[in-house]
């Protein structure tokens, strides 16, 4: 589900994390009452009334003549820049400054709904003090204090009703799939070469692709897609970069936003552990999967060494059973040509709907075939299943007592269903509810 998104932007100091960890209810930015603790950008999901978006926290924007400073700037711009809605938070202690003024001027060229909160409001006198802000231009002053949480109710229902209304449904014709991995398998050069231009930088070297890149094109049957080439995603103990840390983050986000990811491996470098944790955040996700090996015109091949190298990825990623393997070359264009075929196959396995007669039948053959086991001398019984969503396809199943479904039973009605239907590439749930 692709979410809206808020952005906090404001100087240094006014309490922009203190703010983000009350909306999100939850301390994960970090807080010290000092200038420029928070450089990067933080991500989180926040929900007020009912209505989910992401929330961004952002340094400190100032324009000291450093490195650092322009750094932070740059981060806030880009917060800026992908944001829906901006709360500009300034300070009711600090008084209107100079430096509020410059941060108006630069979000009035946004174009994009603005608020303007005042934080550090904690009493009715300082709350008398918010009238020098509406000499910003941006509307009404929101006063609030993010410390005690005062205010913070008016703030959200004016983000609410800021928001852009059926996000989700925008686009909605078009399969969006992301390509992710560990850096420098190749990611940018499939994509390039799958959209036909130079779309992102291509480069030997580790981490070329800071950002998340959004590319909508056509396949040669009219199909619509839009693929997010990521950049690489090292294991989170990994991640010494800030760069790297938001780069990661990006890609996560990426791969929420899709329908279907394609999981690249090197076939030059075998199989590492990042891969593995890689798989897992697509996997996690419920998005459909496709495992692509990538520079398949490297390794030196006899006749079995597709099926060699297809047995190692089953061994490592039994998770993954259910995802087809393609062996690829960005550099040759060996079989780039179904990568968008087989999205759009895993795509159509994900969000087909089974009827409710035919899973019935299925599951009255799969409890004659292997009945359920005895669980300290009660059995499962098995009276109803009911396909309840798409992406991931998941089905409920009525029994006479859920502790009784057994994660082995479970596994043996999932098998039941990718042996009646297709459903190659997609995860399948199924869950177990009593029956009143």
């Amino acid at each position: 589900m692709v979410l809206p998104v808020v952005a906090i932007v404001g100087q240094p100091n006014v309490g922009k994390s203190t703010l983000f960890n009350r909306i999100i209810n939850e301390r994960l930015a970090i807080v010290e009452d000092k200038p420029g603790v928070t450089r990067d950008r933080n991500y989180a999901q926040a929900e007020w009334m009912g209505h989910k978006f992401d929330l961004i926290d952002t340094g400190g924007i100032t324009w000291e003549n450093s490195r650092i400073e322009d750094e932070i700037r740059a981060q806030a711009e880009i917060a800026i820049e992908e944001a829906d809605v901006i709360v500009i938070l300034t300070s009711v202690t600090n008084h209107l400054t100079d430096l509020d003024e410059r941060i108006a001027q630069m979000l009035y060229q946004t174009k994009k709904p603005i608020i303007l909160a005042v934080n550090k409001a904690d009493n009715p006198e300082q709350r008398m003090d918010i009238y020098d802000f509406y000499s910003l231009g941006l509307g009404t002053p929101i006063p609030i204090s993010s410390v005690h949480g005062t205010g913070i109710g008016d703030l959200l229902d004016c983000i609410v009703s800021e928001l852009p209304k059926d996000l989700d449904q925008q686009n909605d014709d078009q399969i969006r799939f992301s390509v992710i991995g560990r850096p420098n398998v190749g990611k940018s050069s499939i994509v390039n070469k799958l959209v036909g231009e130079k779309r992102v930088i291509v480069n030997n070297e580790e981490g070329t692709t800071r950002d998340a890149v959004d590319t909508p094109f056509i396949d040669e049957e009219g199909t619509k897609f839009r693929i997010v080439d990521t950049a690489g995603i090292r294991r989170r103990g990994k991640v010494y970069e800030k760069t790297e840390k938001y780069s990661v983050m990006r890609a996560m986000s990426a791969i929420e936003h899709s329908d279907v990811v394609c999981l690249v491996l090197d076939a030059s470098t075998g199989i590492r552990e990042q891969d593995k944790h890689v798989a897992g955040y697509a996997h996690e996700a419920g998005c459909g999967i496709i495992i692509v090996v990538n520079k398949w015109d490297l390794p030196k091949k006899t006749s079995n060494s597709g099926k060699e190298f297809e047995q190692v990825i089953r061994e490592e990623f039994q998770y993954l059973d259910y995802a087809p393997i393609l062996f690829v070359s960005a550099k040759t264009g060996q079989n780039l040509d179904q990568i968008a075929k087989l999205v759009k196959l895993v795509h159509q396995n994900q969000t087909q709907r089974i009827q409710s007669s035919i899973l019935n039948d299925l599951l009255l053959d799969a409890s004659k075939l292997a009945p359920a086991p005895m669980i300290k001398g009660k059995r499962l019984r098995l009276y109803y299943m009911t396909q309840v969503a798409t992406a991931p396809p998941t089905f409920v199943v009525f029994v006479n007592d859920p502790e009784l479904m057994h994660f082995s039973y479970q596994r043996f009605l999932i098998n039941q269903l990718r042996n009646n239907f297709n459903l190659s590439g997609t995860p399948v749930k199924i869950i177990a509810r009593k029956r009143k």
